[in-house]
């Protein structure tokens, strides 16, 4: 989970920092990060996301906000024949990764923006993403901060730009005012079908979608997440 947002003014709300890292994970930023790092893209760039990784990929996904990375890392280590990129501003959870990466061997498969995701995401060829996860986002549940949410008007035409025909867009959250939000902005959108045909289909994740940290503490307090996957309807 993030809790930081680029609003439509370019500005980044929420922390970049938090507590101080132990001495491994700062070594990690400082040893590994660098070879896993994508350059922040400037507008106009554009950049080829199998060309991130040193060796052929049979598809590409992206997560945006991947909080501590425990999912980021999982769809990794259980995909080794797909590049996992992901963007995060929140630097102890970019530290967080790297461990994880590190602990698991998946330097070869992961790619890391240690920023915002809409540079981006408007930085990438349109339908080259295989599948996209925005995973317990900020709910910004104040109503003048709801604009402030990634998913939503200004950033579902984005998504759709760069899934591909059939991709999948997974959603979650344990917030019920960000999970109507999202189902009512993305049901809405022409481009993405919701895949839910019963409430067990939205109460429970599935196999190839493990639980976070974030989950499982808000399952303890009582929370209970809600897990949404949309599919991205055929180009005309």
């Amino acid at each position: 989970m993030t809790d930081s947002f680029l609003d439509s003014s370019k500005r980044l709300y929420g922390r970049r920092k938090g507590r101080p890292l132990r001495k491994r994970k700062t070594e990690l930023l400082d040893g590994l990060l660098p070879s896993l790092e994508i350059p922040v893209p400037q507008p106009g760039d554009r950049i080829d996301p199998h060309a991130l990784f040193s060796k052929p990929m049979r598809d590409v996904w992206l997560e945006v906000g991947f909080g501590s990375g425990h999912h980021m890392a999982w769809q990794a280590a259980n995909n080794r024949d797909v590049g996992v990129i992901g963007a995060e501003p929140f630097i102890n959870g970019v530290a967080g990764l790297l461990k994880l990466v590190d602990d698991e061997g998946v330097q070869d498969n992961v790619r890391v923006l240690p920023d915002d995701a809409r540079p981006l995401l408007d930085a990438l060829p349109d339908a080259s993403i295989g599948r996209a996860f925005v995973l317990f986002a900020d709910p910004w549940p104040k109503k003048r901060h709801w604009e402030r949410r990634f998913i939503g008007p200004d950033n579902l035409p984005r998504l759709a730009r760069v899934l591909k025909d059939g991709a999948e867009l997974r959603l979650a959250s344990d917030d019920m005012g960000l999970v109507r939000w999202m189902l009512e902005h993305t049901v809405r959108h022409p481009d993405f079908e919701w895949t839910a045909r019963g409430p067990s289909d939205w109460r429970h994740r599935i196999a190839d979608w493990p639980p976070t940290r974030y989950e499982e503490k808000a399952i303890e307090a009582g929370r209970k997440p809600v897990f949404m996957r949309f599919i991205r309807k055929a180009r005309g």
